[in-house]
């Protein structure tokens, strides 16, 4: 497994991420890493590797586009200074161009998202031993439905930049087509966006399958 001992391994995002963690800082007792992907990353690096000791972070905010991210990276990210760096924005980004299309300056074009990912990547960089770039996704199976079409080229951003800081990329949309090939949308995600249970587990396994956890 590729994290350290001792490391310390920040997750930063959105809402997806947040799930309702401590703030300021989402660390320590009664739910602070909050209900999703994150304290379950948590919890099965401690079960499988208990003498690493890796104290883990959950710096996501809710309803955040990556232009909230660069606002709060000094504050949230290198001050922090983690020894890994997870994550995993966009959502927000592309939605606000469905669900708002009128209120366009709350609208990231693609162009913006991919050169603010790639500065907020290069900033945090020099410091890091491990950078981790989740795709985002929607929980629409049909490649054609239009907002499913435009995260599909975020998450090709994201690839981009992963490519260019030698980064690692997560495909969370690939995971979540594979579940799909089985399973209704709206049964994981009333919103074809906030995961239920099993969808944040998917999360995690899919984080940790990309930093070589070791499952047997």
């Amino acid at each position: 497994m590729r994290i350290e001992a001792g490391s310390r391994l920040l997750m930063i995002g959105d809402s997806v991420t947040d799930c309702g963690r401590a703030h300021p800082v989402g660390e320590g007792l009664f739910d602070a890493l909050g209900k999703g992907y994150v304290a379950y990353v948590s919890g099965l690096l401690d079960l499988r590797y208990p003498e690493r000791r890796i104290r883990v972070t959950n710096m996501g905010t809710s309803g955040h586009t990556v232009r909230d991210l660069a606002a709060r990276w000094t504050r949230d990210v290198l001050d922090l200074a983690p020894d890994w760096l997870s994550v995993l924005i966009g959502i927000n980004d592309v939605w606000r161009q469905f669900d708002l299309p009128l209120q366009v300056e709350q609208h990231v074009p693609p162009e913006e998202y991919e050169a603010t990912l790639d500065a907020l990547a290069a900033a945090a960089s020099p410091t890091l031993k491990g950078l981790v770039l989740m795709a985002p996704f929607y929980l629409e199976p049909n490649p054609r439905d239009a907002m499913r079409a435009r995260m599909d080229e975020y998450g090709q951003a994201v690839r981009r930049v992963a490519e260019r800081h030698g980064a690692i990329f997560v495909d969370t949309q690939a995971r979540f087509d594979a579940f799909l090939a089985h399973w209704y949308p709206a049964s994981i995600a009333w919103d074809r966006v906030h995961p239920n249970t099993t969808g944040h587990l998917l999360l995690a396994r899919a984080f940790l399958d990309a930093v070589e956890y070791e499952w047997t």
